[in-house]
C-alpha cells in the first residue's frame, strides 16, 4: 500500500508510450514529427520538462541478506515535485514518497547499486485546457534514444474516473492528427490499477509514478519483442 507524506493533488494525466511497428525502432525523426504534429494542432511551446528514473538492485554482501534486500526498486525524480523523491518496489505495489535528500541517503547506505538511469526530457505545450509534453527517453549523460513518451494533462479535472470521457476524446483527436503522418508506430495508453497501490480516485504525483513504472515495463517488453524479430 502506498504511503503519503502529504496529498499533492494534481491535474489528471495520461502517460502514453510510443510503440513502433514490429521490426522497426524509435528514432529522432519520429520524435521531430510528433513535436511538429503538436504544433500543427495549435499547441504552443511552454518550456522544457525533465523527469529522471533510476533503477537499483540490492547489494548482497551475505547470503543471509537475500530476503532483507530481495527487491529491485525504481527511484523517480519528478519536475512537478522538485523537493520529493519517489521509490517503487516492484512486486509489492509499494510507493514511498520522501524528501529529495532520500536519494543521496540511499546511495550512501550502499545497500543498493545503480543499474541504469534514464532521463525523460523534452518540451511541453499548452493547448487550451490541455498540456502536452513530448519526451525522449535517453540514458543520463547520453543521447542514445531509447523511447518516446507523451504526457497528456487536462488541467480542470483531478478525478481519474471523471476524466475518462474527455481524455479519451482528446486522445482520439490526437491519434487522428498523428495518423496523417503515416509514422511506423503509434502511441499506446495502458491504464494501471491504481487501487493495487492504495491510491484513490484523486490524482496525485504518486499516480504519475505508477504510470511511469508501467511505461518502463511496456518499453522493455517492446524492446524484447523487436529484438526477437531482428534475431
Amino acid at each position: 500500500m502506498g504511503t503519503l507524506s502529504a496529498i499533492n493533488i494534481m491535474p489528471i494525466k495520461w502517460i502514453l508510450h510510443w510503440r513502433p511497428i514490429v521490426g522497426t525502432t524509435v528514432n529522432t525523426q519520429i520524435l521531430t514529427e510528433v513535436s511538429q504534429c503538436v504544433e500543427s494542432i495549435n499547441g504552443v511551446k511552454d518550456g522544457t520538462w525533465k523527469n529522471t528514473l533510476r533503477f537499483y538492485k540490492p547489494i548482497l554482501k551475505e547470503q543471509t541478506n537475500a530476503l532483507e534486500f530481495s527487491q529491485n526498486y525504481l527511484g523517480i525524480s519528478l519536475q512537478e515535485q522538485p523537493n520529493k523523491y519517489y521509490m517503487t518496489i516492484r512486486g509489492q505495489q509499494l510507493i514511498v514518497e520522501a524528501e529529495s535528500s532520500m536519494q543521496k541517503i540511499m546511495e550512501t547506505l550502499q545497500s543498493y547499486k545503480l543499474r541504469v538511469a534514464l532521463n525523460f526530457e523534452g518540451f511541453q505545450y499548452r493547448l487550451g485546457d490541455f498540456r502536452l509534453r513530448v519526451e525522449k527517453v535517453v540514458p543520463v549523460n547520453s543521447e542514445n534514444l531509447r523511447g518516446i513518451i507523451m504526457e497528456m494533462e487536462y488541467l480542470p479535472i483531478s478525478l481519474w474516473e471523471t476524466s475518462h470521457q474527455i481524455m479519451g476524446e482528446f486522445f482520439d483527436i490526437w491519434k487522428e492528427a498523428l495518423g496523417k503522418r503515416s509514422l511506423p508506430g503509434h502511441f499506446v495508453h495502458m491504464e494501471p490499477n491504481f487501487a493495487e497501490y492504495g491510491l484513490s480516485d484523486q490524482y496525485t504525483s504518486q499516480h504519475t509514478v505508477v504510470q511511469y513504472d508501467s511505461i518502463i515495463t511496456q518499453m522493455v517488453a517492446t524492446a524484447i519483442s523487436s529484438q526477437r524479430v531482428r534475431d
